[in-house]
């Protein structure tokens, strides 16, 4: 376990930081939580136009803010104080050669990375709600790993908080999905589309392609912010 700890902690040097002013603003634009407001309110906007009713509305974003509870939130408030590992920028053996950025350090504790687990559970979630396949690929990669690639750059977060918020914010993820299923098959029965126009779980194509928009423009101005201070 010693050794484990140890690589993690190279792993960590070896991913954090870089000699790039500007790199390290879009870094910090990426990791803040306001900056991703627009793709949630894109995801809204796909969940409004492809359900009947606000019933079936309100059960989803019911089930995306329970993904957030029991990810993000059970994570901050049970388990960093219970396990107490030191972030890395913190951390008593390592934290002097991290490369902080803008003095942004983080709390103390950083076991696990609740970045990962949000993102990831509400990655998870939406994919298999909608059931597309560009949409999950975007979710996945350039929202949810791309933070977390973000929290190992600021050196606020070891691989192994990483890895285990992913694996917590997948299980979060399915068992929501699964209490979603659930409780809509009582509410209605699910609305299936066999045309092309229809993902497998009756979502239109050409509405996802607004979180995909979104997603490409929330990038533009990420890279775009650092050149203007």
């Amino acid at each position: 376990m010693e050794e484990l700890i140890q690589f993690d902690k190279q792993l960590l040097l070896m991913l954090n930081g870089s000699d790039s002013v500007y790199l390290d603003g879009v870094v910090l634009t990426l990791t803040n939580a306001f900056t991703w407001v627009p793709l949630y309110l894109a995801l809204l906007f796909v969940v409004i136009k492809n359900n009947v009713n606000w019933k079936s509305v309100l059960l989803i974003v019911g089930c995306a803010a329970l993904c957030v509870l029991l990810a993000g939130t059970v994570d901050d408030e049970i388990v960093k104080p219970l396990v107490a590992r030191w972030r890395p920028t913190h951390d008593p053996q390592i934290g002097s050669l991290v490369d902080v950025v803008d003095g942004y350090r983080g709390g103390n504790y950083g076991f696990f990375s609740a970045h990962a687990s949000n993102t990831f559970s509400i990655a998870l979630f939406f994919s298999q709600l909608v059931r597309s396949r560009q949409l999950t690929v975007a979710l996945v990669v350039f929202y949810s790993l791309v933070n977390c690639w973000t929290r190992l750059y600021l050196g606020v977060h070891y691989p192994g908080d990483i890895t285990v918020g992913l694996l917590w914010g997948a299980l979060v993820a399915v068992a929501v999905y699964q209490l979603y299923c659930r409780v809509q098959a009582r509410m209605s029965p699910v609305r299936r589309n066999t045309s092309d126009r229809y993902t497998s779980s009756g979502y239109e194509h050409r509405t996802i392609w607004v979180p995909l928009v979104v997603l490409v423009l929330t990038y533009a101005y990420a890279l775009v912010r650092p050149l203007f201070g």
